[in-house]
């Protein structure tokens, strides 16, 4: 699971980034215009596991984690052409944390001169709407080519594939993001090779100061996968360097903010991804696994080896809101019927503790 935060030079993604890791990268007042990536691995916060991990005492704790890659080098003119190294790393990522400007700084300058949000947000999608377009065109031509040269092994995977590109090129012509179209798994999976840009999930971000309105209100900006919120990235970024709880406490309560927007990111970080988490818990470790979401039990068992799924049995699931109202007592679990077996076909759902049985 890996999110790149972009956005235009100086909007402040270097700053989102080190709220969001805890890192320290020097932020400097005038983008160098250079592709710059730096890597993170954070760890999702789960009440659920830390209310296990109280009632196990386990050797080990393990949350599922995000990574996050801050992009530099982002500007207006990108979908007009994208350098190697560029394309690559934005082709990698599952997702987006598009970070807007909604902040003044007169020390720090914006290359559209004046702070705009909603303008600078649509500047974005707009380059990637065009790489997209460019992307999509170029391959409908060799398609083309080779339906006329007579070079098509498989005429109906290639019929199949002219058609999905058709329906994605009249998406980008009406400048529509293609995250928008209701798409199967097996069109997913045509398109897996593709790096189309506008097919991520993206969450945006508008960083604003400590001052003026909040940008994210009244927006129109309704698309699928697509989450908005507004955060003061400085002020975050300041919370995320200290290590004191009480530090962070006093610092919450003095500019009355409930818990640090890091955490709210991160969550829905992961809920963009169409992901959630089982749980596994004892005495040995308590861990949360990512799961995608819809995938069955025997997927799950894979997760953790690949041995559990080969050799899958049945699992026994507990609903962890069930073994919380039992005051995490298994027993009580099991004389209220909350336990349950459940075989290969189970979907399992978010926070189902789990135990699989097999035989190797």
């Amino acid at each position: 699971m890996r999110l790149g935060i972009i956005g235009l030079p100086n909007s402040g993604k270097t700053t989102l980034f080190n709220a969001l890791t805890g890192s320290s990268l020097p932020t400097e007042p005038v983008s160098s215009g250079q592709l710059e990536v730096h890597t993170a691995v954070v760890a999702v916060p789960d009440e659920r596991v830390d209310r296990l991990a109280a009632i196990y005492h386990p050797k080990k704790t393990t949350y599922t984690t995000i990574t996050y890659t801050d992009i530099g080098g982002l500007d207006k003119g990108i979908g007009e052409g994208l350098t190697g190294p560029m394309r690559n790393e934005l082709q990698q990522l599952d997702g987006f944390l598009h970070v807007v400007r909604a902040f003044n700084d007169e020390s720090v300058p914006h290359p559209q001169i004046t702070v705009d949000p909603v303008r600078d947000l649509h500047i974005i999608d707009g380059e990637f709407l065009l790489l997209d377009q460019i992307t999509i065109e170029n391959r409908l031509a060799r398609l083309n080519e080779e339906k006329q040269k007579g070079k098509i092994d498989n005429k109906q995977a290639h019929a199949d594939e002219t058609d999905l590109l058709e329906r994605l090129h009249a998406q980008l012509e009406a400048e529509q993001p293609l995250r928008d179209l209701d798409l199967t798994d097996d069109e997913h999976k045509m398109l897996r090779g593709y790096g189309l840009m506008s097919l991520k999930p993206v969450m945006v971000i508008f960083n604003m100061g400590d001052e003026g309105s909040d940008p994210a209100e009244g927006l129109e900006y309704d698309h699928q996968h697509t989450e908005v919120l507004s955060l003061r990235g400085k002020l975050e970024a300041e919370i995320a360097q200290l290590d004191d709880p009480d530090d962070v406490a006093m610092f919450l309560s003095e500019y009355d903010i409930d818990e640090p927007s890091r955490n709210r990111v991160i969550r829905l970080s992961y809920e963009l991804l169409n992901i959630h988490s089982f749980l596994t818990y004892g005495e040995d470790e308590v861990r949360a696994w990512s799961l995608r979401k819809g995938a069955t039990s025997v997927e799950a068992a894979g997760t953790i080896h690949t041995d559990l799924a080969r050799g899958f049995i049945r699992a026994e699931v507990v609903p962890y809101a069930e073994f919380i109202v039992s005051n995490g007592n298994l027993a009580d679990v099991k004389a209220r019927g909350k336990m349950r077996l459940e075989g290969k076909e189970y979907i399992v759902q978010d926070g189902d503790m789990l135990v699989i049985r097999f035989a190797v």
